[in-house]
């Protein structure tokens, strides 16, 4: 049996590429052969992180800044990928605001009661409207070619509500505790349905279209909150940031040839409770 896991000289754009995991999806991507193209703003330097990952795992690893919320910037990157690689096989919808949730005082503008009218509209057009522009014009040149792979990066927030007890801060007013904020569940259950949409709209075209809902990823939190989580995890911990390019690899590579529109829950078991 061929290695139905590789990904050699497929080219995957990674929106968000140069964060936290979006690092870590590039480097699965990389590890499987592929050619990972690292997509975020110029302060997140993607260009010198792709070249980290070009010099260890000998790839054509390539970095771009650009802003997902113009349509004019995403044409832009889109045209020059083909210009350099001749083709685009994945997508992975990474990018996303997802502000600190910090306790005590002065957090009054997450609750829901007062939050601000810019930061839902920054939130949304990062973490949806950049989605769907990427998926619209990147994924058309997909459908185009009859082939193809998205992946969106949804979170275990788009299957349950955010738990706000874990943020809680004794002695702060109910007013002023800090709460996830309401865009980052709506941001990423909105994934989900334009997973679903994506997957039946294109089916004809051979592009196939899935979403990744992890569960927290550790990141040095305060104690108190990480003993908080680990309660409600039927694992008991949080996830290692390298836990979620197995499934990465497998929703990109040929190994899930027949998976489509789904949804996959990684979550050390918490929405299960």
């Amino acid at each position: 049996m061929d290695n139905i896991f590789s990904l050699q000289d497929r080219v995957a754009i990674i929106t968000g590429g140069a964060g936290l995991l979006g690092q870590k999806h590039a480097e699965a991507i990389a590890h499987q052969g592929g050619i990972p193209i690292l997509v975020d703003l110029e302060s997140s330097n993607p260009e010198s992180k792709a070249g980290v990952l070009a010099k260890k795992y000998d790839v054509d690893a390539t970095g771009y800044i650009t802003d997902i919320t113009k349509p004019d910037q995403v044409q832009r990157l889109l045209d020059s990928i083909l210009e350099h690689y001749n083709r685009i096989d994945i997508l992975i919808n990474n990018a996303a605001n997802n502000p600190k949730v910090e306790a005590g005082l002065g957090q009054a503008w997450s609750r829901l009661e007062n939050f601000p009218m810019d930061i839902w509209e920054k939130d949304i057009s990062v973490g949806l409207t950049g989605a769907f522009l990427c998926s619209q014009i990147i994924g058309s040149e997909l459908a185009r070619n009859k082939k193809g792979v998205i992946v969106n990066i949804a979170s275990d927030l788009a299957v349950i509500a955010p738990d706000q007890r874990l943020y809680r801060h004794e002695g702060v007013p109910d007013n002023f505790q800090a709460v996830k904020p309401v865009t980052y569940s709506v941001v990423k259950t909105g994934l989900i349905g334009l997973t679903r949409y994506l997957a039946t709209y294109w089916a004809d075209y051979g592009v196939r279209v899935n979403a990744i809902s992890p569960g927290g990823v550790y990141n040095k939190q305060p104690d108190e909150f990480v003993q908080r989580i680990n309660k409600l995890i039927p694992l008991a911990r949080m996830a290692d940031v390298s836990e979620y390019q197995g499934a990465i690899i497998f929703l990109c590579s040929d190994a899930s040839s027949y998976m489509t529109g789904f949804n996959l829950v990684i979550d050390g078991g918490r929405s299960s409770w």
